[in-house]
């Protein structure tokens, strides 16, 4: 049986299909132009492609498929495939993950061997958009205007909690020693004579 080489980072044709994917998917230019470039940094990690079929809740494509079948093509002719390209989902806000390239080479791989290691560039979005907005650029204000880009970056960040409330000042018990004897003398105090004239004969 053929094994799967893969190359260690994907082709320069990779990056502006994945940005094309990309636009379906995030409607600002300056956004998706930053994830291209953060796709271009990130390092290499390794996932099996069962596991990226699985995360991307993305169906096996048939072996008849006209990419895939020129994947298989290459493997059985140990040509390396190229990297795949990732974008990270969110299991807690139900966002898959998105492979923004390599779909079809991912499918060929796993017709192969379901665990060979796919060297993969994964990028985080809410991460990407927490940096963007830094810069308070017009067109990063109105990708966190969208509602989802908004949502996601809000739950990114810390959660601010309120200012504690000040306790009110305890009363010590030489303040409540002088009251107490204030009361004493006041209690004690005769009420005030009136003076009357003698009376007359």
């Amino acid at each position: 049986m053929a094994k799967v080489k893969w190359q260690d980072a994907p082709q320069e044709h990779d990056y502006p299909a994945a940005a094309q994917y990309l636009s379906l998917l995030v409607g600002d230019p300056a956004l998706r132009a930053e994830l291209a470039g953060q796709l271009h940094e990130a390092p290499v990690a390794h996932y099996k492609a069962k596991d990226l079929l699985r995360a991307s809740q993305l169906p096996l494509l048939p072996e008849a498929n006209p990419h895939v079948a020129a994947d298989l093509r290459k493997i059985r002719k140990r040509q390396p495939l190229s990297a795949v390209l990732l974008v990270r989902g969110d299991l807690i806000r139900g966002f898959p993950l998105q492979i923004a390239d390599g779909y079809h080479r991912v499918c060929a791989s796993y017709y192969i061997d379901e665990n060979t290691d796919i060297p993969c560039r994964l990028i985080d979005l809410p991460t990407v958009v927490a940096q963007l907005a830094k810069t308070g650029s017009p067109a990063v204000k109105r990708a966190l205007a969208d509602e989802s880009v908004g949502a996601s970056l809000r739950s990114a960040d810390p959660v601010k909690t309120a200012p504690a409330k000040k306790a009110p000042a305890k009363k010590t018990p030489a303040k409540k020693a002088v009251k107490k004897v204030t009361a004493k003398k006041t209690a004690k105090s005769p009420a005030p004579t009136t003076l009357r004239p003698p009376a007359r004969s």
